[in-house]
């Protein structure tokens, strides 16, 4: 059945692959960049590699908070539904340690947009009888430093992007209690896989990124996966597993979604 989906950080790598695999199998597909002439290209490639018309997308800074209010405003106002979101914006390395707003870069790409983000498109993903939200989290998951979360302590890079993803998969699972009519997964797509953010964090990489864009698909579209909500797929074992044990100390997941609310709302 033809689906809508919504693919963010979708102009390289995994979301890029993704993209292209789904429009193949004849969705309706919608990119997400941060640059417009890059993500024009990009959509005339998938057309004119997989012959589907119906391949479009939105630009917006993830780093900046009311860039991503105004990608969800275009939105709402374009879809009249959205069967399922793949949140795969994410930052590594970056130019700027900080936002404007003073927040630490990983935070922000990683966790507290896709927060706003998802959010902001609860109404269209729950005219959809069946909506799905993958969430990419990682093997590289560590304890949240709360004070470098607010923007008050300064980490560093791989500590900031482990706790970035840890606080995903726990807003996730957290979602998925709260609202019970959307499949909401968090996923490991596979440690390292051959992507430019893992090019310029490790330099080398284990996997072809095919991994982590198969499994996408599979849990934003296969009916294997009806009800899995508020379960982590670990793609390094193939299977569903257990997340950072933080994931679910209730007082932990508690401070973060207090915390994340003042940030975000």
């Amino acid at each position: 059945m033809k689906k809508t989906i919504l693919i963010t950080g979708s102009t390289d790598g995994i979301g890029k692959l993704t993209a292209t695999k789904l429009a193949a199998d004849d969705h309706e597909v919608y990119l997400h960049g941060r640059n417009q002439n890059k993500l024009d290209a990009l959509i005339a490639e998938i057309k004119s590699v997989t012959g589907n018309e119906s391949v479009k997308g939105f630009t917006a800074d993830f780093s900046d908070f009311e860039s991503v209010k105004q990608m969800t405003q275009q939105v709402n106002g374009e879809l009249s539904k959205l069967d399922v979101l793949i949140n795969n914006a994410g930052v590594y390395h970056s130019a700027e340690s900080h936002n404007k707003n003073g927040l630490e870069m990983r935070f922000v790409v990683n966790y507290f947009a896709q927060v706003l983000f998802t959010n902001e498109l609860l109404p269209l993903l729950k005219k959809s009888n069946q909506a799905r939200v993958i969430n990419l989290s990682s093997a590289a998951q560590s304890s949240i430093s709360f004070g470098a979360l607010i923007g008050e302590e300064n980490i560093g890079v791989s500590d900031a992007y482990a706790q970035s993803k840890l606080a995903l998969t726990m807003w996730s699972f957290h979602m998925a209690q709260e609202e019970p009519d959307l499949t909401i997964v968090p996923v490991n797509p596979g440690s390292l896989l051959n992507t430019k953010m893992v090019k310029e964090a490790f330099g080398n990489s284990w996997s072809s990124v095919d991994k982590g864009a198969d499994i996408l698909i599979a849990l934003g579209v296969s009916d294997e996966y009806v009800d899995v909500s508020g379960k982590y797929f670990d793609n390094d074992r193939g299977s569903f597993g257990m997340a950072h044990p933080d994931a679910y100390d209730k007082t932990i997941v508690d401070e973060l979604m207090e915390l994340t609310h003042k940030i975000v709302g």
